[in-house]
């Protein structure tokens, strides 16, 4: 089956679904619930996959784009998180998405704040963090080790470090995403392929073992989808579907920086954050030349928001830890934009940065299978257990997980050093990104980020974008800057028209 999703198939697909009764249905579209359609596809099972709203709208597109292997869960002794990351880490790395996912070089600076003393245990920390990649099977060649090097290479790989007693960096690597909403575009339409029914603009009223009661948000329509099992995925808003379900939710806040704004900045950067213990801010480069700046880890009480805003005084936090390690101090002016996720931790003691980032499967009394913890790197482990404890509770006729060897739509193994933009994003389509380029010079023209009318086209025939925010805020990260988004909404426009 075409893995292309649009507006047609929706409408198609919406009409068919209201007289099936559905192997399984997965409530929530982001990495997870994306990830448990797909799970369920290729064990040849029915599977109806809906969304309040669209692809990757909450959590997942909020993340630091990291695919990380556990080194801070095994600082804390929960060794098994850790190797499941590191598991999970070379799965995507190697296997299954390989064109979203690559080695990225990070840097600890030995600035004099930093003691010889914690240095040397950074160090031992990323040799324990090379062990786990070992133990876990992922080839060097995927992933390079850790190791120090001094002060001129250090700025030659950051140039924006204050120079001022740099005694070098210690070098480690780690996996990251070109784009975290990329990937569960990628997951949903993999499923879509397998003849997984993937609906947005489907909000889901009311759950049940059997189904679920639903309303087309487009046309304000409800109906009843009918299944013999039931996955919720629906991350920190879980519980408003589940309602024994105990959420703490944590706020993990980022800055978004312009391409000028850190001029020779290549590697990643980790930052330690004064008065924690194996806690580091992070400063990410990116494909499109911004930078991200994040992430804060703090409690978040009352009504879960569809978009957390990022408040003043997690930017003035952020700022300070950067600022403790640049030569030239940045100000408030120079965030070009902010953004904020909720992670969907489990309720328990103490502050939301100790809690575990372990997943954990929760059953209502008619059966209904709701997954909440974890996090980004790990969401096709939570999706293979949240399906298998479905099939066990259906009686599904159903083999095991094939996912960890599944390549995703796009997936290649070319020279991720030799990739232009195109293919870092689109993998084995970007020849055909490229032909609809060709077709008018309009959809050649690079806008903000280097994002061409031809991609955001692209992303309405195939990638399931209804309206200007799925284009600008989640198929691209256009959006992340208010004015690069303002710029860029008559392409957008134009794209929904053409």
């Amino acid at each position: 089956m075409n893995s292309s999703l649009n507006a047609a198939r929706r409408s198609r697909e919406l009409a068919e679904v209201r007289d099936l009764v559905v192997d399984v249905l997965v409530v929530g579209l982001g990495a997870t619930g994306a990830g448990a359609a797909l799970d369920a596809a290729s064990r040849g099972l029915s599977v109806a996959a809906i969304d309040a709203h669209d692809l990757a709208f909450g959590t997942s597109r909020w993340s630091s784009k990291m695919i990380h292997g556990g080194l801070r869960y095994l600082a804390r002794g929960q060794v098994g998180v850790a190797y499941e990351s590191a598991v999970e880490r070379g799965v995507l790395l190697g296997r299954t998405a390989p064109h979203l996912v690559g080695a990225e070089p990070y840097l600890l600076p030995l600035v004099p704040a930093v003691s010889r003393r914690q240095a040397a245990l950074a160090m031992t920390g990323y040799r324990l963090g090379d062990g786990l990649r070992a133990a876990a099977r992922t080839p060097r060649r995927l992933l390079p080790g850790p190791s120090r090097i001094p002060a001129d290479r250090a700025l030659a790989l950051a140039a924006p470090l204050d120079r001022r007693g740099l005694r070098g960096a210690l070098l480690s690597w780690d996996g990251r995403l070109t784009d975290d909403a990329r990937l569960v575009v990628a997951l949903a339409r993999t499923a879509a392929a397998l003849g997984a029914r993937v609906l947005t603009r489907c909000r889901a009223l009311e759950l049940t073992g059997g189904g679920a009661s639903v309303r087309d948000e487009l046309t304000g329509d409800s109906f009843v989808i009918r299944a013999r099992t039931v996955v919720n995925a629906t991350g920190v808003w879980a519980a408003g579907l589940h309602p024994d379900v105990r959420i703490r939710p944590s706020r993990g806040t980022h800055l978004v920086l312009r391409a000028r704004t850190l001029p020779g900045l290549t590697a990643g950067l980790h930052v330690p954050i004064p008065g924690e213990n194996n806690r580091f801010a992070l400063v990410l480069p990116q494909p499109d030349g911004r930078v991200y700046v994040g992430l804060t880890d703090e409690p978040v009480d009352g009504p879960v928001p569809d978009v957390p805003q990022a408040p003043e005084e997690d930017v003035a936090f952020l700022l300070g830890v950067l600022n403790s390690v640049l030569e030239a101090p940045l100000r408030r002016e120079d965030v070009a934009g902010t953004y904020a996720g909720l992670r969907p931790l489990l309720a328990g003691e103490g502050r939301t940065a100790d809690l575990s980032r372990r997943h954990a499967l929760l059953i209502s009394r008619d059966g209904v299978v709701t997954v909440v913890g974890g996090k980004l790197t790990t969401y096709r482990r939570m999706a293979e257990d949240a399906v298998d404890r479905a099939v066990s509770l259906g009686g599904l006729d159903a083999g095991p997980s094939r996912t960890a060897r599944l390549p995703l739509v796009g997936a290649t193994r070319a020279d991720r050093g030799a990739r232009d933009r195109l293919t870092g994003r689109y993998g084995s389509e970007a020849d055909a990104v490229r032909a609809l380029m060709a077709r008018e010079p309009w959809l050649a023209e690079p806008g903000p980020t280097g994002v061409t009318g031809a991609e955001l086209v692209w992303a309405v025939r195939h990638e399931g974008a209804l309206d200007v925010e799925d284009l600008l805020d989640r198929r691209t990260r256009i959006g992340l800057v208010p004015e690069d988004r303002e710029a860029a909404l008559p392409a957008a426009r134009a794209a929904l028209a053409y």
